[in-house]
């Protein structure tokens, strides 16, 4: 199958570049001996591309109980499920984990602390540390990890943080010093606990540019990282992979031609790409997303979608530079490179995947929803 067989839009993947960021992601934690990867699958949501990353069936991390089901299903039993727990979930994570699962979950709640510790099931339990990013947890210096880690009793199976702020940095030296604070602080945490008589297996940190850039993680356990796998303009810019080693971009046709003001339509807007410019304060402002040739080349300069609708994006070259319109005629078929692939991808139910030559090879199912 051909480029040209597809429906528009669509989700590509290239899978040489794939295997690319997983190899570049594998030799970054192998500088850490005896650091385990357990990545990410949010952004994937394929038990194929589970199977390239994860091998044997695990460790990964999830975000969705859909993610946790759809993954234990093929044979990955090995999870973290990082994302705060609710007690009307409970009952689902210990039906997983009594079918032969070990789906660990996190918390950073007393009270939620002990409901998982008077639930009947087989419940492992991360408190959620925070380190600087803001979003949850507790502070590892917090009166608050120790009652929640009393609370959890026996359920207590380790501690976990997410550096997501690592993605304002601009540097590999700026991304090193913050993967040095978040390892201080989950491994401070983690030893609060045991001097407080609590058996800490598991310490979990992480995000793609701090699992690549840490000068050392002494005291980790393991790291999580996901969206390296797939790439998108801010992991490039952030120097997770290089600009080229994008994976997923979305398929789209040009809709119309406007001299008036350089630009051409294309079929992908909103809903296909999301409005998610998170590259818009880095040195590249790729406004909604850089538009590649069909071979997903850049032959067309530094073109972009610049503005989004429901189902159009309008495209034009960047300042200073023109569009060759007499080139792209109605139905010439173009790749946009996405911001943030996670959400990008969301929108699509499965991949088109493709080989070196770019032809379509298979077709990956993605598991999408909560």
């Amino acid at each position: 199958m051909s480029l040209d067989d597809l429906p528009t839009p669509c989700l590509l993947l290239d899978l040489p570049i794939l295997k690319r960021n997983i190899a570049r992601m594998a030799a970054a934690i192998a500088r850490h001996p005896g650091l385990v990867l357990r990545p990410h699958l949010k952004t994937a949501k394929s038990a194929a591309v589970a199977q390239l990353v994860a091998p044997g069936g695990g460790p990964i991390t999830v975000s969705t109980l859909a993610e946790a089901r759809y993954f234990a299903a093929h044979g990955f039993r090995d999870q973290v499920y990082a994302v705060g727990i609710t007690p009307s979930k409970l009952d689902a994570i210990a039906a997983l984990n009594a079918e032969g699962g070990q789906v660990r979950i996190i918390t950073d709640d007393l009270e939620t602390a002990q409901a998982i510790a008077a639930h009947p099931g087989r419940l492992p339990t991360l408190i959620e540390v925070d380190i600087g990013e803001g979003r949850a947890g507790v502070a590892p210096d917090s009166d608050a990890l120790l009652a929640i880690g009393a609370a959890l009793g026996a359920k207590l199976a380790g501690v976990l943080s997410h550096s997501g702020h690592s993605y304002a940095g601009r540097s590999e030296a700026a991304m090193a010093e913050l993967a040095e604070v978040e390892r201080a602080g989950i491994v401070l945490a983690a030893t609060r606990l045991r001097a407080a008589g609590h058996v800490v297996r598991i310490v979990s940190a992480g995000a793609s540019p701090t699992a690549m850039y840490a000068a050392h993680l002494e005291g980790v356990t393991e790291m999580r990282a996901g969206v390296y796998m797939m790439g998108d303009l801010l992991q490039a810019q952030l120097g997770v992979h290089p600009l080229e080693d994008i994976a997923v971009t979305v398929l789209t046709s040009v809709t119309g031609r406007y001299p008036a003001r350089n630009a051409v339509l294309v079929d992908a807007g909103a809903l296909a790409l999301s409005k998610d410019r998170s590259t818009e304060a880095a040195p590249r402002d790729w406004k909604f997303g850089r538009v590649l040739d069909a071979a997903g080349q850049p032959s067309l300069g530094d073109a972009m979608v610049v503005r989004v609708h429901q189902e159009h994006g309008e495209v034009r070259a960047a300042e200073g530079g023109t569009l060759d319109l007499d080139r792209l005629k109605v139905g010439t078929r173009l790749r946009i490179a996405p911001n943030h692939v996670c959400l990008t991808a969301a929108a699509h139910d499965h991949y088109h995947v493709l080989d070196e030559t770019g032809r379509v090879v298979a077709v990956w199912d993605r598991v999408n929803g909560w």
